[in-house]
């Protein structure tokens, strides 16, 4: 069985991302603050040791945490 990557939180911040979702637009969708995303978006960067958001939705996708 293959171990997760992202909590439940990450998954829903990500997948908000890839359809072209701001920050704002995802923070007030999910009912949590602004830094709240950033910081689930910048923990998520650092698990997959990529540089920035795109990275790491290529990466996701690649191991098919995401689907698109």
């Amino acid at each position: 069985m293959n171990k997760k990557i992202l909590t439940d939180r990450e998954r829903e911040v990500f997948e908000l991302l890839v359809l072209n979702k701001t920050t704002s637009e995802i923070a007030k969708f999910l009912g949590i603050s602004e830094k709240t995303v950033r910081n689930h978006i910048s923990n998520t960067i650092q698990k997959l040791g990529v540089k920035g958001r795109a990275g790491a939705v290529v990466e996701l996708i690649k191991l098919g945490e995401l689907t698109i």
